[in-house]
C-alpha cells in the first residue's frame, strides 16, 4: 500500500524528514491509557502552565449545563474569522487548555479567533456527552459569532478524536440545514469507526478509549458514533490530515474516499513518515503541515463574504 501511496505523500526537504526522522528514533511510541486507573493518572500529569498563554476561559450556560470554552484572539485584533477547534485524547483525556500554543499560532498567522470546546469526557460522561457539547457550543457560535467576534466566517477543525466529532458535529448541524455556515473543517487523523465492523476500524478495537466511550452502547455503526456508516453528504469543504505510518491511516483513507464519494470538496494531506499525533510534535513536517491547514483555512474563509 505504501508504494501506491507515492505519489500521494507530501514531499520535503531531505534535512527536514531527516530531522522529523530524528526526533522520533528517540522518542518511545506512545501508548494511550488502558484502564480508568491508567487515565486518572495521565489526567494528573496534564498540567498547563497558564501564564504561558492569553486564552480566556468562558463558561456557558447552553441548555441548562455548563460548557466551557477557551477563547484566543489575534495579538494584533485583526479578525477574518473564528475557528472552532474540537481538542483530540480518546474522547477521554481531553484537554483545552493543551491546545493553548496551537491556537495562538493559529490565530496570530491566520487572523481567526480560535474557539476550543472542552467537551465532557469518558468514561465518566460517555456518549453521546462530547457530541451534545460540541453540537451545543456550534449552535452558540452561530447565533454569537457576528455580535460577538465581528464576522460570519466559521470553519471548524479537530484532530484524533476531535476529528471524529467535528464530523458528528457536522452531521447534525447539516441535519438542521446548518454545516454549510461553516466554509471549511479540517480532520486531522479522526477515527471513524469504532464498532470493529470494517477492516480499518478492527485495527484499533482493543483499544479501552472504545470501551469508555461506547462501552454501553449496543450498536455503534450509528453515524453519531461511528460516522462512516452516515450519510456525508452536504458537508462543507474539508481538508483530510494524516502521516504515513498513522495507525488510522487506512480509516482516513476510507473517509476521504466516502466524502468525496457523496459529492464533497475533499483536499487529502498525506505527510510522510509520521505517526498519530504528529502536528502536536516539535518537528520539520509538524511545522509544514501546521502551515498548510493555515494556508487551506485562509483561503476557505477568504472565500466567504460577510
Amino acid at each position: 500500500m505504501k508504494l501506491a501511496l507515492t505519489d500521494l505523500i507530501e514531499q520535503m526537504p531531505r534535512d527536514d524528514l531527516a530531522s522529523t526522522r530524528a526526533f522520533y528514533a528517540s522518542r518511545p511510541a506512545g501508548v494511550g491509557p488502558s484502564s480508568l486507573q491508567e487515565l486518572l493518572v495521565v489526567r494528573a500529569s496534564r498540567v498547563v502552565d497558564p501564564t504561558a498563554s492569553r486564552a480566556v476561559e468562558h463558561a456557558l450556560d447552553i441548555e441548562g449545563r455548563s460548557v466551557s470554552v477557551r477563547v484566543v484572539t489575534p495579538k494584533d485584533g485583526d479578525v477574518n474569522g473564528v475557528y472552532l477547534y474540537l481538542p483530540g485524547g480518546g474522547f477521554y483525556m481531553s484537554s483545552a487548555a493543551s491546545a493553548d500554543a496551537r491556537s495562538m499560532r493559529l490565530a496570530d498567522e491566520v487572523g481567526v479567533v480560535v474557539v476550543t470546546v472542552d467537551y465532557r469526557l469518558a468514561p465518566e460522561f460517555p456518549w453521546p456527552a462530547a457530541p451534545d457539547d460540541c453540537e451545543a457550543v456550534a449552535l452558540w457560535l452561530l447565533d454569537v459569532a457576528a455580535e460577538r467576534f465581528g464576522t460570519t466566517r466559521l470553519a471548524i477543525g479537530g484532530v484524533s478524536a476531535g476529528a471524529t466529532l467535528v464530523t458528528t458535529t457536522l452531521l447534525r448541524l447539516r441535519d438542521r440545514g446548518l454545516a454549510k455556515a461553516f466554509s471549511g473543517a479540517v480532520l486531522e487523523a479522526g477515527t471513524y469507526d469504532v464498532s470493529a465492523q470494517t477492516p480499518a476500524g478492527r485495527t484499533i478495537s482493543d483499544e479501552y478509549f472504545i470501551e469508555a466511550y461506547v462501552g454501553h452502547v449496543d450498536d455503534r455503526t450509528l453515524p453519531d458514533i461511528s460516522p462512516t456508516f452516515g450519510d456525508l453528504s452536504g458537508l462543507p469543504p474539508t481538508l483530510v490530515v494524516v502521516g504515513s505510518e498513522d495507525v488510522v491511516l487506512a480509516e482516513n483513507l476510507a473517509m476521504v474516499a466516502r466524502l468525496s464519494a457523496a459529492g464533497n470538496d475533499v483536499d487529502l494531506r498525506l505527510y510522510p513518515d509520521v505517526p498519530h499525533g504528529f502536528t502536536n510534535h516539535p518537528t520539520p513536517v509538524a511545522r509544514r503541515a501546521a502551515s498548510d491547514m493555515g494556508a487551506w483555512l485562509g483561503q476557505c474563509l477568504d472565500g466567504e463574504s460577510e
